[in-house]
């Protein structure tokens, strides 16, 4: 039996369990398991893995996207560009080592790991039909693990982007300096902060809303539920909308595409 997995802290709920659980059925994958494995440091990594000795592939989320990037013998490119990683292909390079090391408690390492941002991938696919001429510049909301990954596409479509947060950083804006000005100048509005996820559907980022119009594209990370009140508003000023459903569906996918490839990397 093969294992692939999702690293995190806290796991309440997993997109990615079911979805490859319902995958696996689906199409007759009978060797394969997907699990979850709450990991509170992520320097319990190599615990796991020898614990684990069949596990062939990992998602990663909160709060270990950027921190695991430590415990890498090879990042992809646009995953090192970003500095966050999501997926990680695990090759053992002694299986039998692997296996005894792991009986025994040693740290040794004896497995390669290969880390990748599938987010990029997925959120590139699920925005890019949605956009025009009109969308060269963007607001993001949040500056965690996720807007990295939409940094990097908006990077690589030449879209300029301001990072919206709550607390100061250097070249960010805050919410509460965000003018009517400063939405109706930028197009394109992607969230990626978790408010709005159920069961807080009443919340929505601070922003002013009103400035919305038919021009404008909303993009919200948040799946559950499928309308965030952030989308709702904006669907109300005419905006067009876009849930993270897709962008998950698309970055799982290429996920599997990684963990079962043959490809060797330096």
């Amino acid at each position: 039996m093969k294992y692939f997995g999702l690293i995190g802290f806290p796991l309440s709920h997993s997109f990615s369990k079911k979805y490859f659980t319902d995958k696996f059925a689906a199409e007759g994958i009978t060797d394969c398991s997907y699990e979850l494995f709450p990991l509170e440091n992520i320097d319990d990594l190599p615990k796991l893995l020898h614990q684990n000795p069949n596990l062939c592939g990992l998602n990663v989320t909160i709060p270990h996207k950027v921190t695991v990037m430590k415990q890498l013998d090879w990042i992809e490119h646009d995953a090192k560009g970003a500095g966050a990683v999501n997926c990680i292909r695990v090759t053992s390079e002694s299986p039998v080592l692997a296996a005894f090391s792991g009986e025994l408690g040693i740290q040794g390492h004896d497995f390669r790991l290969e880390g990748y941002n599938t987010d990029i991938y997925g959120f590139d696919t699920s925005i890019s039909p949605l956009l025009n001429d009109g969308h060269d510049t963007a607001l993001i909301l949040g500056d965690g693990g996720a807007a990295r990954a939409v940094k990097c596409v908006l990077d690589n479509k030449g879209i300029t982007y301001k990072t919206v947060t709550r607390k100061p950083a250097p070249g960010n804006i805050l919410f509460s300096n965000l003018t009517a000005k400063g939405i109706a100048d930028n197009k394109l509005i992607i969230n990626t902060t978790p408010v709005g996820t159920y069961p807080n559907v009443d919340e929505c980022p601070p922003i002013p809303y009103e400035a919305i119009t038919d021009n404008h594209l909303l993009f919200d990370l948040v799946y559950n539920p499928a309308q965030t009140l952030f989308l709702k508003k904006g669907e109300e000023q005419g905006a067009a909308t876009k849930n993270g459903y897709d962008m998950l569906v698309f970055q799982a996918e290429k996920a599997w595409e990684i963990w079962t490839s043959k490809e060797k990397h330096p």
